[in-house]
């Protein structure tokens, strides 16, 4: 009997070894490197081939001579889901949804599987975590019936490809990608092999048949999709399913679309009959703005195509410490002592003793440029004890020599505030030319943090 060959393989990155070694080369993370048994045979089968093992022969074409066909996107009933996918489902698509456990992805899954078997399309949801009736009472409580869903409880990769074969339908749900397993390859489920090797088999089903997958992956405590970085390259689409637990809000962010844009986001309320999109976020996150308080700003933030409005948050105090605290959630870290010390060196704020927390209300995370200038003036305001006006939005980039520099789709993000009510903006002076804003709102342009801080605390 031939000795069976091994690998180490880190589980972080999957990088591989012949030997053993306690820090990986890769991704330099330590005792990651984990032993498992090379995969040969049918597993190792090369792209687009069918399950009944034939090749799709293919050779070199001109690209001119190919010809295309435009298939219209397949639409859910939530219009949110609709967005962050970039307008709908792509046939033959597949998509990776990560989430934190118990956050909602399995209830959002079916419920899109719902929605399309509901407009005729033939939906298999299967289910490596739950039985048949565990599904089934989810389903009664989502009130979710159609003949054309069909619930499958397997984790054998094989057992699925054949169902699939046999059933042919046009939307495929595997829940969850870690407890497939591919049974030539040996090592364990959710082993770095097998994640690798059940995702290339999807795709190859996917892309053959023209079936939209959409596979669940777990999380691990970082905060990143569990097993190696290829798997969000092999992907279509890599989504994130976001929120806290104790709250009803979630999020859907698009981190990866080979069909639309990957700054999408869609807001979702978890009730007890299931998630309903949220169409108007700006109003939910600005709802428990207190009035009158120093420290607190609004700006307009863009998330993809789309303009959202939230509070940003300071408190500024005095130190007991000998290194004063900067904190922040919502936004970079090392945005805040860089704004302040822009604060501290172009505008006179003394600064250096005083410790300072950040928050952006409602959960969500800001990382875009346009955002500086709000996080300058909530730090001045409480520094000051100052509130800027309610009726205040605030726009703009910030550079190093205390200047406010231009920004993107400031049009979009002025109609957003004129829509929910904001009398002034204030915004950089170089978007102020070739376009006229809406009635009854105050542009202010300016050049500087110092006449920023003028404008809105009257300094």
């Amino acid at each position: 009997m031939a000795k069976r060959k091994t690998k180490f393989i880190c589980q972080e990155c999957g990088y591989e070894s012949p030997k053993w070694m306690g820090k990986c080369p890769g991704c330099s993370q330590w005792n990651k490197m984990v032993e498992e048994v090379e995969v040969t045979g049918a597993a190792r089968r090369g792209a687009f081939t069918h399950s009944q093992g034939s090749t799709i022969l293919t050779k070199p074409t001109p690209i001119t001579s190919i010809e295309t066909v435009n298939e219209p996107r397949i639409l859910t009933e939530l219009n949110e889901f609709n967005r962050v996918l970039g307008g709908g489902v792509v046939k033959g698509s597949l998509v990776l949804i990560g989430g934190d456990p118990g956050i909602g992805k399995s209830t959002l899954l079916l419920q899109v599987s719902s929605q399309l078997a509901n407009k005729g399309h033939l939906v298999l949801y299967i289910s490596g975590e739950e039985s048949l009736r565990q599904t089934k009472l989810r389903a009664e409580r989502l009130h979710i019936a159609s003949n054309n869903l069909f619930v499958y409880s397997e984790t054998n990769l094989e057992e699925i490809n054949r169902t699939i074969d046999s059933i042919n339908p046009s939307f495929v749900i595997i829940d969850s990608i870690q407890t497939v397993f591919h049974p030539d390859v040996t090592s364990a489920p959710g082993s770095v092999s097998q994640v690798r090797e059940c995702t290339a088999e999807l795709m190859r089903i996917g892309k053959t048949k023209g079936i939209a997958i959409f596979i669940v992956g777990h999380v691990t405590k970082e905060g990143s999709i569990a097993g190696p970085r290829l798997l969000e390259h092999m992907v279509d689409t890599v989504l994130y399913f976001e929120g806290e637990r104790h709250h009803t809000y979630r999020i859907l962010r698009s981190v990866k679309n080979r069909f639309g844009s990957t700054n999408e986001m869609g807001i979702f309320e978890m009730k007890e009959f299931g998630l309903e999109e949220v169409e108007n976020p700006s109003e939910i996150f600005l709802e428990e703005r207190s009035r009158g308080a120093a420290g607190s700003t609004v700006v307009a933030s863009m998330e993809g195509t789309r303009p959202i409005l939230v509070e940003i948050q300071a408190l500024v105090s005095p130190t007991s410490f000998g290194n004063p605290r900067r904190m922040a959630t919502g936004v970079d870290h090392n945005r805040v002592p860089l704004l302040m010390a822009v604060l501290e060196k172009r505008v006179g704020m003394l600064l250096a003793n005083q410790d300072a927390y950040l928050k952006v209300a409602g959960g969500v995370k800001l990382d875009e440029p346009a955002i500086d200038l709000a996080i300058a003036v909530s730090i001045a305001s409480s520094f000051r004890d100052k509130p800027t006006r309610t009726t205040d939005c605030i726009i703009g980039e910030v550079g190093l020599t205390g200047e406010v520099r231009r920004v993107s789709r400031i049009e979009q993000r002025v109609q957003e505030a004129a829509k929910m009510g904001f009398e002034r903006i204030i915004l950089p002076a170089n978007n102020l030319g070739g376009w006229t804003g809406p009635k009854g709102v105050q542009l202010i342009g300016v050049t500087s943090v110092s006449e920023a801080l003028r404008a809105a605390l009257g300094e």
